[in-house]
């Protein structure tokens, strides 16, 4: 019904001064967008005319002029479909806590750019190619590749899924960065490794459970997931070795531990806090909060952070480095299929890693002690065999 005319000629104050509506002359609240006028509500309810404005906005200023229907994948509920998915992965082990907070920033700068109430049939090229300038003004190609393949992955699944009924158009402008792209981008940030003088001053500085955590970094190629999730069940200290699946691929890891390393986790199990949550009671390493490192999944990348500035220690380097260097040095023992199950890579392809049941102890050692000669300058301590005096003849041959 339409306000008198006495009503109307009465315009009142808006409620407050970022209020984002107008009073019209007919009575009611009002607001133009994208040229042309919209109506919330009568002026005597400006309350349920804000209400109407903030749920209907996103669309209206997407250029959606139809009514909602309730049936409609918008860009929100997707998301919330999506993160409820991975969260159930996560819980079974399928999915570890960095990727699932990954995907969630990755769906709250889609409904931050696309818009809450946005329908998923609505997105065309364009909005793509908005969401990737947005991106790349923020981050490095390797960054953006990422969350382009993120972005793929949220609307495959609603393909997949049933939620649509045909796969999204992204168009050319949704492309990842070239390889030649990458290739220049990485050769601008330098070497993504540590010298060795760097790592022993790591080592000197870093308290616990940081110095434990470095030591299993070089020593055994961890990164930030391999040690917020490493159980100590996966420890044997008195035999100086380690078993434990990398969580991102799930292939076996068997690597030998070098005395410092052992040493190092010693100390930090005298004094780990106990966990708050049973669920995390068997892991290595506790916040001194009592949870897991891996709730954040930056916590690691912050604290190693905190520990390179305080030493001087610059370039583009995190604690995923010190992955980077044990495949570099370890590559120079020239066993590059231990190397590579120490890492807990998987092969390119090759047969035989369907055929090898297992890759020698005896080869293990022999590249962490490669590594660990590089590092500290002398190899690790061993008894040896009573030998013969030798002649002097062989000691001038020696010299």
């Amino acid at each position: 019904m339409t306000p008198s005319n006495s009503t109307c000629s009465q315009k009142p104050a808006k409620p407050s001064p970022d209020f984002p509506l107008t009073p019209h002359p007919s009575g009611r609240w009002c607001k133009k967008i994208l040229g042309k006028l919209h109506y919330f509500g009568p002026w005597a309810d400006p309350d349920g005319a804000l209400a109407k404005y903030l749920a209907e906005k996103d669309r209206l200023h997407a250029g959606l002029t139809t009514a909602d229907n309730p049936d409609e994948l918008t860009v929100f509920s997707l998301c919330a479909k999506f993160l409820t998915t991975k969260k159930r992965m996560m819980e079974s082990g399928e999915l570890s806590p960095r990727s699932l907070a990954d995907y969630g920033a990755t769906c709250k700068r889609l409904v931050k750019v696309f818009g809450k109430a946005r329908p998923v049939s609505n997105l065309r090229p364009d909005d793509f190619e908005k969401l990737r300038a947005g991106i790349a003004k923020r981050y490095g190609p390797h960054r953006l590749g990422n969350e382009i393949n993120r972005t793929r992955i949220v609307f495959n699944y609603a393909l997949k899924s049933g939620l649509i009924d045909r796969a999204m158009i992204y168009g050319e402008g949704f492309k990842r960065p070239s390889r030649k792209t990458l290739r220049k981008h990485r050769a601008e940030q330098g070497p993504k490794m540590f010298s060795a003088d760097e790592i022993r001053s790591m080592l000197d500085k870093a308290g616990q459970p940081l110095k434990a955590m470095i030591l299993l970094g070089i020593n055994c190629g961890y990164g930030n997931s391999d040690v917020a999730t490493l159980p100590v069940a996966a420890l044997d200290l008195d035999g100086a070795w380690i078993n434990y699946a990398r969580p991102k691929t799930g292939i076996d890891r068997r690597c030998p531990l070098w005395p410092e390393t052992v040493d190092a986790i010693r100390d930090w199990l005298a004094v780990r806090p106990k966990a708050k949550d049973e669920q995390d009671a068997g892991l290595l390493f506790i916040t001194k909060y009592g949870s897991s490192w891996g709730v954040d999944p930056a916590a690691i990348t912050k604290e190693f952070r905190k520990l390179l500035d305080k030493l001087k220690i610059n370039g583009h380097r995190n604690y995923y480095a010190l992955r980077h260097t044990l495949q570099t040095i370890g590559d120079d023992a020239r066993d590059f299929v231990a190397v590579r199950s120490i890492m807990g890579l998987v092969g390119d392809n090759d047969i035989a890693d369907v055929y090898r049941e297992r890759v020698s102890d005896d080869r293990l050692k022999a590249v962490t002690e490669h590594v660990r000669t590089w590092l500290f300058g002398t190899p690790a301590k061993q008894k040896k065999p009573a030998t013969k005096k030798e002649k002097p003849a062989l000691r001038i041959f020696s010299a």
